[in-house]
């Protein structure tokens, strides 16, 4: 968060107004549009324009290699001077690809224009390869033929390559895959102004959904600037938890500090970005204070947590290494399921619906602790030291977190990640009070795909949360986690996990 302190919005959030609506208990009916069904998620421009950059320079390269095995097999070796020119080919394209913007979001959607920066920048990587080999004076080391050849064939893959992405790209954008589905907050001549200035650029994949403003009719219209108002601020986290929202951006100006925070103190549990519109503000900062969508200035009042590649490198790091250890824990696994199975009658799994990434419900697999007769599907009662209701299989599996086993099936499926917060069950409480009515901003929890493991509960917060003071630790440490996820800090936690598990004191 750059512009506004958490602090500050947990200050506000703690009224019971702002609480409610943060949980989802809507003091008033959403508009109908939040009910519509989730569209499919945003493909991140970022993430695509890198596959574009590794895939052309893996086809140019292995390009000059097929050529060289074809036409000079068995005459001149492969060597160090070819391997050379064919890595300085690539590398260069690139670059000057690069330099041209070939890999904008425009230059994948027009050909032509895209096509003509494509041949330029290719004629001018071999034109300075060429130039390179002649002072050095090794130009005679290398086939012209093979050369022409590469020259020729490698600017028709590349053009070929980009003709077939500009039909995919272009058939997904028809779609709605590349649009940044954007809420405006505010209404009036400032929000009228921001929609005019992205509408004038065509190119900043902005799709505005629609407007929210906590102001009535008199002061905000029902049409602002042809887009419907949608409800208050309060509509708005019951849409960005039924429909798919990318962004929301405030028209408000910055001296209205104490109606942003608390219109913020609502929406900063949301997976979303949230930006703070300058368009319209007589303060003028130093450019590189803003970020821009398109040419309009924006203030970075909160990012979504893991976006882009990092949503990339986390899935991979989950479904690989989430494989992996379902393949190693298999045999434990295995005996887990026989002792559940034999030692109580019923089924050995025990499916349980929880809150997963944006409040979102999935079902969660464990290994089966409890009777069948007594199972809690809820959780409405939490377990606790000699509880009844639990097997005295389900008692050791539970202190040693075996019964949590299962959810690498859920990993694997994509409901969650290998580390990130626990998913809580619906009805779980702490002090007799719901989760989310004992901590403000609970909710914040839940901008990340929950975990089997996490950072709360490595360090010792795992277990029963009988207290508010438990619940509320838990819950600073997955807040902790969210803000500073990395890939290293995930190896940490799994790491530390199985050390994590010997101290079973809240573990029943």
């Amino acid at each position: 968060m750059s512009a506004f302190d958490v602090r500050d919005l947990l200050k506000v959030a703690g009224q019971p107004e702002v609480a409610a609506v943060a949980a989802g208990d809507m003091p008033h009916r959403p508009p109908a549009e939040a009910t519509a069904p989730q569209s499919k998620p945003m493909i991140s421009p970022v993430v695509l324009a890198g596959c574009v950059r590794a895939a052309e320079f893996v086809l140019i390269a292995s390009l000059g290699l097929a050529l060289h095995q074809a036409m000079l097999r068995g005459l001149v070796p492969l060597g160090m001077p070819y391997g050379a020119a064919i890595l300085a080919v690539s590398a260069l394209a690139l670059a000057l690809f690069q330099g041209a913007g070939t890999y904008r979001m425009a230059a994948f959607r027009a050909f032509f224009p895209a096509a003509l920066k494509l041949s330029a920048g290719w004629a001018l990587a071999f034109l300075l390869v060429a130039a390179g080999m002649v002072l050095a004076k090794v130009a005679d080391n290398y086939s012209r033929l093979w050369l022409a050849a590469y020259f020729s064939g490698g600017l028709l893959l590349v053009l070929a390559g980009r003709f077939l992405l500009t039909q995919v790209v272009s058939a997904q954008v028809r779609m709605g895959r590349f649009d940044r589905r954007t809420a405006i907050v505010g209404g009036g001549p400032v929000a009228v102004d921001l929609i005019r200035a992205l509408e004038a650029q065509g190119d900043t994949g902005i799709r505005i959904v629609g407007v929210f403003d906590d102001r009535n009719d008199d002061r905000s219209s029902d049409v602002v600037a042809g887009y419907p108002k949608l409800g208050t601020v309060s509509d708005l986290v019951a849409y960005a938890r039924n429909a798919r929202l990318d962004l929301i951006v405030f028209t408000l100006p910055i001296s209205a500090e104490g109606r942003i925070l608390q219109m913020l103190a609502k929406l900063w549990v949301l997976p979303i970005d949230i930006r703070l519109s300058a368009h319209a503000t007589k303060l003028r900062l130093r450019p590189r204070s803003y970020s821009y969508i398109g040419s309009v200035p924006v203030l970075d009042v909160f990012d979504k947590p893991i976006a882009d590649w990092d949503v990339v490198v986390k899935a991979a790091f989950d479904r690989v290494v989430g494989l992996a250890l379902l393949v190693l824990l298999a045999p434990v696994m295995l005996a887990v399921a026989l002792a559940v199975r034999l030692t109580s009658p019923g089924p050995v799994l025990f499916r349980q619906k929880r809150h997963g990434f944006n409040n979102e419900l999935i079902e969660v697999f464990k290994f089966r602790s409890m009777y069948v007769d007594q199972c809690d599907l809820g959780a409405a009662k939490q377990v606790t030291r000699g509880d009844p209701r639990v097997t005295p299989v389900g008692r050791f599996i539970r202190k040693t977190s075996l019964d949590e086993l299962p959810q690498l099936l859920n990993v694997i499926r994509g409901d969650l990640s290998l580390v990130g917060p626990r998913p809580h069950a619906l009805q779980a409480k702490a002090a007799n009070t719901l989760y989310d009515q004992v901590v403000d901003g609970y909710f914040a929890r839940h901008r990340v795909k929950p975990g089997i493991t996490g950072w709360a509960q490595v360090n010792g917060w795992r277990g029963e949360t009988d207290t508010s003071e438990k619940l509320q630790r838990r819950v600073e440490h997955d807040l902790y986690y969210i803000e500073n996820w990395s890939v290293l800090l995930d190896l940490q936690i799994l790491l530390t996990t199985p050390f994590a598990l010997f101290r079973t004191q809240n573990a029943y």
